[in-house]
């Protein structure tokens, strides 16, 4: 039993005195009798009793939470919470299933079977599929986060000691002499270096092992060489030339500095870390839509609450008010409205009653619903739709090819230059020459970061793809997102994406001789046989007139053009233009007859002709009214830059009535589905690049010719697989939010490979010493580093805005 504020004898006898639980993770039941708080069985949080908090009864207890998302984690398997399990999960992450490959979040090419690092840029391998949610923190990011304290906390009296001077604290350093004092450097500096910063050397020498040089190769270089000429300089002085002394005699050592480089890299690699997490949040939010559990109703009538994963197709299942729909389904008994706006975005609850599909995560209004599960686990839209996220995310965009390229090249100049700057220091610079050049060396090494280029392109498709699918706009790859934003052509279908989708029956006239009600119960009754919106919109019609309907024999679907069939032993055929053409029956309607039909379709009107045998027997006339989101979409498109042609199969005068009302560009009229992938070839033989939005069966070839298919979401899967885009939501609406969420990731990506390419070519030179002469300006590697780290940190930075641009 569930329920939200319970204090029962029931509870009072099963309750201990509270205590605490987090030392052994094993939850211990509390006496509510006199208390005010519980300890949450999930997160351990404080539960205020009577503060209308959800609670759940399992062994004789009732259990309080702090949140519905903790009492349904607790509701879908109470015995890991109360033996302590997801205490110990979360200290380590949980096993890839068997045959998980992995892969680079930042070189997606990369595959592997096992974990490891990416030959390419050193980062750690990631599990390729969707996430379960439940993981916890990544635990890369948790180890590289003690690392960077630790780190930091060993750096900072480092400082103190060697900066002193800069800062009035120079006594410290007189106190202890300077021989003292560089062992105490070497201390505090060896665990920063070897310890903190050995993930950098292990990935740089994997680097140079798979000849594929990264930011890592000369981070271990950089921070090898200073941390080695030191180690040297403190045991083994004497070894050193005079170019290496200073005017006291003394050898410098840069203990400092390797350690500084250490934690600014860790900084680095932690925002980074913690940025990719935030993008996967996208994910798991869509993961936490789902309900956890499900109330099935059993052969004998029996309700049971089961958890998610153990439901199936064909079962029975209770929607109460307020509940989450378990998953994809029919509803076989009730009546209620759904919030399905975490899934389509929009705020207006649809109204559901028997017969009507419904989707798993919507929420229940307030009726209460019987449904039949259809569709479950990974088949389910949400699943589909997290799975279609994942993916995206792991793609690349074409315009990380320049990226790559300049990667590919960097890592070996930026050696070549460290070394070019070692020798020239070493001939030309000041007195200590070879001091002067160890340090701009190793200046030249750090400073340079491959990193901030190969972040560029990544972070921003996957924090792009997180954002799409919040405004319910699905990405299937970061290329049909690059190529929508160059698209300058869009071609939409009438039915359905301009208009609602749902015409109806407005006119039925009769030719000389024949009665309405007849010509209607012809052309009913043959359409019975068809799914397509006109026929049902003429079924419906004649049903609402009361129309008796008859069987149709031998019926044919005539693509483009109508049906033919045999009603009670006449031919009959229903059409349009196109079909009395082919029957050469074209001429065969009186004047008056095709000034009334042209009439009709001067309003935007779809015109049927009934035939019977080789005879016009009348027309039906049916219209599809306009969505009221389509005139403010198309302005907002045009406003995109973007050319609208609508593509029809209604005839040329009812195509023009429609798109004069709207302000479409241009019109393709009595276009049969083959034609769209034929009038796409064109525009693209002109130079143009289309884009194309679909839904049907028939638009999958037109949609995987053009340079970006666009799937409505409520349209069939063999459309949705053959576009860049899916709309969870099929309107224009999510046409907008797309491209605008194409052109904002492509400025986003412009800007951090801009940024990342001027960084470097001003920042090696300068660490390099060209300033010197003329400005006297030398780079530390300490400021290196903290440059370094600035370029990566301010690539995420502005990556991450795209989660909250305005789509």
């Amino acid at each position: 039993m569930d329920t939200n504020t319970r204090s029962s004898e029931h509870d009072h006898r099963h309750h201990q005195p509270e205590r605490s639980n987090a030392t052994h993770g094993l939850h211990q039941p509390h006496d509510v009798t006199g208390a005010t708080t519980v300890a949450d069985p999930v997160c351990g949080m404080s539960v205020t009793l009577g503060a209308g908090k959800p609670s759940f009864e399992y062994g004789r207890k009732t259990w309080h939470f702090c949140s519905q998302k903790c009492r349904d984690k607790f509701a879908a398997d109470p015995a890991r919470y109360l033996t302590g399990a997801h205490e110990k999960q979360a200290e380590q992450a949980p096993p890839a299933p068997a045959g998980t490959q992995y892969t680079c979040p930042m070189h997606p090419e990369v595959l592997r079977d096992a974990p490891g690092d990416c030959p390419k840029c050193g980062m750690a391998l990631e599990p390729m599929g969707v996430p379960s949610g439940d993981e916890g923190t990544n635990p890369e990011l948790v180890d590289f986060r003690r690392r960077f304290w630790i780190g930091a906390v060993l750096t900072v009296p480092l400082l103190v000691l060697t900066m002193g001077p800069f800062l009035g604290l120079g006594f410290v350093r007189d106190l202890l002499g300077e021989r003292t004092a560089q062992w105490v450097e070497l201390v505090l500096g060896t665990p920063v270096v070897l310890w903190a910063g050995w993930p950098f050397f292990v990935r740089g020498i994997k680097s140079v092992v798979n000849r594929s040089l990264n930011m890592f190769t000369l981070i271990g270089l950089g921070v090898g060489s200073a941390y080695l000429f030191s180690i040297v300089a403190v045991l083994f002085p004497g070894l050193f030339p005079d170019g290496f002394r200073d005017a006291q005699g003394q050898v410098g050592v840069y203990f400092e500095a390797g350690a500084v480089i250490v934690v600014l890299v860790l900084l680095g690699q932690v925002m980074e870390l913690g940025a990719r997490e935030r993008t996967g949040s996208a994910i798991r939010a869509l993961l936490d839509l789902a309900a956890k559990t499900a109330r099935v109703i059993r052969a004998d009538g029996r309700e049971e609450e089961i958890p998610l994963e153990e439901v199936v197709v064909g079962d029975r299942v209770r929607v109460r008010p307020g509940d989450k729909v378990p998953v994809d389904g029919v509803v076989r008994e009730g009546h209620s409205s759904i919030d399905e706006s975490i899934i389509s975005g929009e705020p207006v609850p649809v109204e559901k009653a028997v017969g009507d599909k419904v989707t798993g995560a919507t929420i229940n209004g307030t009726g209460s619903l019987i449904m039949e599960a259809q569709r479950v686990g990974g088949d389910t839209v949400l699943s589909q739709i997290v799975d279609m996220v994942a993916s995206a995310q792991r793609s690349r965009a074409p315009i990380q090819k320049l990226a790559d390229s300049v990667a590919g090249k960097f890592v070996p100049a930026v050696i070549g230059i460290a070394i070019l700057a070692f020798i020239a220091w070493a001939i030309l610079g000041p007195a200590p020459a070879l001091s002067y050049a160890l340090v701009s060396a190793v200046a030249v090494l750090i400073i340079a970061c491959p990193c901030a280029l190969g972040l560029a392109t990544p972070m921003s498709i996957m924090t792009a793809t997180g954002r799409g699918a919040q405004a319910g706009v699905l990405i299937k790859n970061a290329e049909a997102l690059e190529r929508f934003a160059q698209v300058d052509t869009l071609i939409v279908d009438k039915t359905g994406t301009l208009t609602v989708g749902k015409p109806k029956l407005v006119a039925v006239l009769p030719a000389a001789g024949h009665e309405e009600a007849e010509v209607l119960r012809l052309a009913a009754s043959l359409e019975r046989g068809s799914e397509h919106p006109l026929a049902e919109a003429i079924v419906n019609g004649a049903e609402e007139r009361g129309v008796e309907l008859a069987s149709a024999d031998e019926f044919e679907a005539l693509t483009g053009r109508g049906v033919k069939g045999v009603v009670d032993g006449q031919a009959v055929a229903l059409g349009n233009a196109a079909l009395l053409a082919e029957l050469g029956l074209d001429g065969g309607a009186s004047s008056a007859f095709v000034e009334a039909a042209n009439a009709r379709r001067d309003q935007g009107e779809t015109v049927m002709f009934v035939i019977i045998g080789r005879e016009i027997a009348g027309l039906v006339s049916a219209a599809d009214p306009v969505k009221e989101t389509t005139l403010e979409a198309l302005r907002a498109l045009h406003a995109e830059g973007l050319k609208i042609i609508m593509a029809t199969g209604d005839n040329e005068r009812t195509a023009r009535a429609v798109a004069g009302r709207l302000g479409i560009d241009e019109i393709r009229a009595d276009v049969l589905p083959a034609d769209k992938a034929r009038i796409i070839k064109e525009l693209q033989a002109k130079g143009r690049k289309v884009a194309m939005a679909g839904d049907g069966v028939n638009d999958a070839p037109a949609l995987a010719q053009a340079d970006v298919g666009i799937a409505m979401g409520t349209g069939a899967d063999v459309a949705i697989e053959s576009a860049g885009f899916t709309l969870v939501k099929g309107d224009l609406n999510g046409i907008v939010r797309a491209r605008r969420l194409a052109r904002a990731t492509m400025r986003n990506i412009r800007q951090n490979l801009f940024f990342a390419l001027v960084y470097n070519a001003a920042g090696v030179p300068v660490a390099a010493g060209v300033l010197y002469p003329v400005l006297g300006i030398l780079v530390s590697p300490i400021f290196a580093a903290a440059a370094m780290s600035l370029s990566s940190i301010s690539v995420i930075s502005n990556a991450l805005r795209l989660r909250s641009v305005r789509i």
